[in-house]
């Protein structure tokens, strides 16, 4: 999806999250020892149906390293939300240091055929001491 593409920023399609999980007893690579599972909702108080094509995530390590993230739809899914509706999920995320922040976006379309976003607001996984 390219950054130049213009899309709207509806004020009532928004996201929430509701809670991220530290999952020790997950089996994980080596490598990758620290999973973490998050829960999101997205919400639709627009006046018009957004169905949700596509996501980006960008999540940065302890390091400062960047790992982005974009694909098709949500979970393998691409749902329209109706007006005063919600699409809750929840996925999950390796990492390789103990913790890191995710933000992103999730891109649309509204029923009027109009290219929407709406921001992931930022989150931390952090391994509890």
């Amino acid at each position: 999806m390219s950054d130049a593409e213009k899309f709207l920023d509806p004020e009532g399609l928004f996201v929430t999250v509701d809670r991220v999980v530290h999952h020790p007893e997950a089996q994980t690579p080596p490598e990758m020892p620290h999973c973490f599972a998050y829960y999101l909702t997205i919400h639709n108080d627009t006046e018009l149906p957004v169905t949700i094509r596509a996501r980006k995530w960008v999540v940065t390590n302890a390091r400062g390293e960047l790992t982005v993230v974009e694909g098709e739809g949500v979970v393998g899914q691409q749902p329209c939300i109706e007006p005063g509706g919600e699409f809750s999920y929840n996925s999950y995320h390796l990492l390789d240091t103990e913790r890191a922040e995710a933000v992103g976006s999730f891109f649309g379309v509204d029923s009027e055929g109009r290219k929407v976003r709406t921001r992931i607001p930022m989150f931390k996984m952090v391994v509890p001491e």
